[in-house]
C-alpha cells in the first residue's frame, strides 16, 4: 500500500497540503474544527475531492466560524445541502453542526478545542476513536486517526526519510514532544 509521502510530492493539490499541513501541529481551534469537518466529508470519498472542494466548504461553513456553524437552524441546514460545492450529506451536515456545538462546549470546559485534545494526550488510536465516538458524531477510525495524525496528535502522517517530516518534528507535535521523539 502506497504511503501519502509516496504519492502527494509534486501533485497540484496533494502536493501543498502534504509539504504545509499534513501532521503539523495545529492549535488553533478554527483550524481544528476545519479539519476535522474535511476528514468527517471525506469518509467514502477520496481526499482529492475534499481539498478541491475546501475553498466551498469555507465559504459553505462561514470560514468554520465554530459559533456560528453551531447556531445554524433549519434553512442553513437546507442551504447546505442545496450547496453543490460541498459534499452535499445530511449526516455529514448535521454531524459538522452538532461537532461545532460540541466544541463551543469544551472550550467551556476546557478553555478550547486544543486544550481538551492535549488534556486526553497522549493516548493510543483506539482509546481516542472511543473518546470520540461519546464526544463527537460521524468520528470512526479512520477519521479519528487521520484527523489525529493530520494535526501531530498520532505519529504516522510522513514517512521518517520524507524531508517534511523533520520540519514536523522542529514543530514539536504533541506524538513527539509528549512521547518522546521516538524512530526519526
Amino acid at each position: 500500500m502506497s504511503h501519502y509521502c509516496d504519492l502527494a510530492p509534486g501533485h497540484p493539490w496533494h502536493g501543498p497540503y502534504h509539504e504545509k499541513e499534513y501532521g503539523f501541529p495545529v492549535r488553533d481551534d478554527t483550524a481544528l474544527f476545519e479539519r476535522l469537518v474535511l476528514e468527517i466529508n471525506q469518509a467514502g470519498l477520496s481526499w482529492l475531492t475534499v481539498l478541491k472542494k475546501r475553498e466551498a466548504f469555507r465559504r459553505a461553513f462561514d470560514n468554520f466560524d465554530i459559533a456560528k456553524v453551531a447556531a445554524y437552524g433549519s434553512g442553513e441546514r437546507e442551504r447546505l445541502l442545496g450547496d453543490a460545492g460541498i459534499i452535499r450529506n445530511r449526516l455529514k451536515v448535521e454531524a459538522t453542526i452538532h461537532n461545532a456545538g460540541v466544541i463551543l462546549a469544551l472550550r467551556d470546559t476546557h478553555g478550547s478545542f486544543a486544550a481538551w485534545l492535549d488534556h486526553h494526550h497522549p493516548l493510543t488510536k483506539a482509546e481516542w476513536v472511543k473518546l470520540f465516538r461519546r464526544t463527537f458524531r460521524f468520528t470512526g477510525p479512520e477519521i479519528v486517526g487521520e484527523f489525529l495524525m493530520s494535526t501531530g496528535y498520532l505519529p504516522g502522517a510522513h514517512h521518517v526519510e520524507c524531508p517534511v517530516h523533520r520540519h514536523i518534528l522542529a514543530c514539536g507535535p504533541a506524538w513527539y514532544t509528549r512521547q518522546g521523539p521516538g524512530p526519526d
